[in-house]
């Protein structure tokens, strides 16, 4: 192969040429559709650096693993007996998120202890069938623990499946992977980077955190299933994270949407929507809807939904999340919002885990607090998500309010209805925003500037 210093102009502007011709062939024929900064990011990169920019898209460059279908009318009884919003209601059914119902029971947990103790509850109570998904399974306090009830539910007959994100699993103890195996468990790696580097699906992964145990009963929310999202340690606190379990429909839906994932791990493409099982929640039990969203789902789920939210708000909007880079569509919603009335309530860590992201966040966290929001910075690291608009809806699970999250990783948010729910997570949203401190916006110098927006432009892509 022939160096590229050796390359006439004519040779590299026709690799130039191939290198465009193949970003348009996989965007638009695939309808790859993306952001105009994401695009102009990519063709300046593939344009300007064609060696390194073409590999990069090849690994990198796959958004969406499913196309739009022809959207079939709406059923008028498909929502029958759900108190909710109509809004939320129409948009998810035309976006073919399955129907929200009625469960036996929602709990949520207010801290990682209480948290940890429902997950291995969940596990050991078990009889046929236990599906588990996570981002991160560590070899430490929480995860041994957790594997050794997976083993123990797998010895006594228990069919256990294990599904873990192949760049999360770093964390990961392959020894404890070998041993659980032995058990009878069945453990998948989710997207191997080794398996996938040239079909453009390296950067999709598995960000859904859930537990299903028969069908009947799930836990799911944004912990990782690691120490430091559950238990503290000698001077680090644990991280402030929300979860919780619901007993009834919601587990069964869970169930389905595990079954696509572990199809979908080696990076397949679906060839159609899994069957949703039939309601069978309680008549007066919570009202609560998963929302999936990822390149499983032909349009951005929890991005439509949050951005239709922040038009349909018309008293207030409450959000908690470690990561705050959304893109200029869905902050100009939020500014909007802000400025006919709405009150909006932002809580993120003062300093996340990842600096980047604390670079990138502080344009949106500027626009908001000159648009007449409340942003506040809790103390520590907080690594919750929720959003709640008004007295009518409430979101929870695992999705941040970044572009990786909303534009690229698997993700699970569940909607609750029912007013207990979402006072609940209102109320402890409002405990946690009396810990905290205002964020006061200050005009950063022009390097400052340029280095906030170079992070939020790769940020945005990784």
């Amino acid at each position: 192969m022939r160096s590229p210093f050796s390359l006439s102009p004519l040779e590299h502007g026709a690799f130039v040429f191939v290198g465009l011709l193949v970003y348009v062939m996989v965007t638009r024929i695939g309808h790859q559709h993306r952001h105009p900064s994401a695009a102009i990011a990519w063709v300046m990169c593939i344009a300007l650096l064609p060696y390194v920019g073409v590999p990069l898209f090849l690994v990198f460059g796959t958004r969406k693993l499913t196309r739009a279908r022809r959207a079939a009318p709406v059923d008028p009884q498909r929502d029958r007996g759900v108190a909710a919003p109509a809004w939320a209601l129409h948009l998810l059914a035309a976006l073919d998120v399955p129907p929200p119902a009625h469960n036996r029971s929602i709990a949520f947990h207010a801290d990682g202890v209480a948290s940890l103790r429902a997950l291995l509850e969940l596990v050991e109570a078990a009889r046929e069938r236990l599906d588990l998904c996570t981002f991160v399974l560590a070899a430490d306090e929480v995860g041994l623990p957790v594997a050794e009830a997976l083993e123990r539910s797998a010895q006594r007959g228990v069919k256990v499946r294990v599904l873990i994100d192949a760049i999360g699993g770093w964390y990961f103890s392959h020894g404890l992977a070998r041993r659980m195996r032995r058990s009878g468990i069945a453990v998948r790696w989710f997207m191997p980077v080794v398996r996938n580097p040239m079909r453009g699906r390296t950067n999709l992964r598995d960000h859904r955190k859930l537990a299903i145990a028969d069908g009947e009963r799930m836990w799911s929310g944004g912990r990782n299933l690691a120490r430091e999202y559950f238990i503290d340690a000698p001077g680090r606190p644990a991280w402030v994270d929300l979860s919780f379990v619901a007993d009834g429909w919601l587990a069964g839906q869970a169930h389905v949407l595990f079954d696509q994932d572990w199809r979908a791990a080696d990076g397949r493409i679906p060839r159609s929507a899994p069957a949703v099982p039939p309601s069978q929640g309680a008549a007066r039990g919570a009202a609560a809807q998963l929302v999936p969203s990822g390149p499983d789902h032909a349009d951005d789920t929890i991005y439509a939904l949050l951005l239709a939210a922040a038009y349909q708000a018309r008293e207030r909007i409450l959000a908690v999340s470690p990561y705050f880079v959304p893109d200029d569509a869905l902050l100009a919603a939020w500014c909007i919002a802000c400025r006919r009335g709405v009150q909006l309530t932002l809580v993120v860590p003062r300093r996340s885990n990842h600096r980047m992201a604390d670079l990138a966040r502080e344009r949106a966290l500027r626009a908001l607090v000159a648009a007449g929001a409340r942003v506040l910075l809790f103390p520590t690291m907080i690594h919750a998500k929720a959003v709640i608009v008004d007295d009518d809806l409430a979101l929870c699970g695992s999705a941040n309010l970044d572009g990786r999250s909303l534009f690229l990783n698997f993700e699970l948010m569940t909607a609750f209805y029912g007013r207990h729910e979402i006072d609940w997570l209102a109320g402890w949203i409002g405990q946690r925003a009396r810990d905290c401190e205002p964020y006061a916006a200050h005009r950063p110098s022009w390097s400052r500037d340029l280095l906030e927006g170079l992070v939020r432009a790769v940020g945005f892509q990784l």
